[in-house]
């Protein structure tokens, strides 16, 4: 199960996750970014994985494409910033 919690402020929005990031949260996850990314009017947009407590393959994907969308990330724990060094040494030029 994933917790997806959006706010907004006149600069940010701020997507905090809890739980898995993995099978069907992930399109959840997707629908949720595409929805708010259309009225974001350039807002920063942070994602928050300090709950995240698993992420597979395709969140991995996810996560990826919405980096190269602009997207920021806030992670605690190793494997996280892992994670998210790979994704920002896999983006491309």
């Amino acid at each position: 199960m994933l917790k997806i919690t959006n706010s907004a402020t006149g600069n940010e929005e701020r997507w905090i996750l809890c739980g898995r990031l993995a099978g069907p949260w992930v399109a959840e996850l997707r629908s949720s970014w595409a929805q708010s990314r259309d009225g974001s009017r350039g807002r920063r947009c942070v994602i928050d994985l300090r709950d995240v407590t698993f992420i597979d393959e395709s969140g991995e994907g996810l996560l990826g494409e919405m980096r190269e969308q602009g997207a920021e990330f806030v992670a605690r724990g190793v494997v996280a910033k892992h994670l998210l060094e790979s994704l920002k040494d896999s983006k491309p030029s």
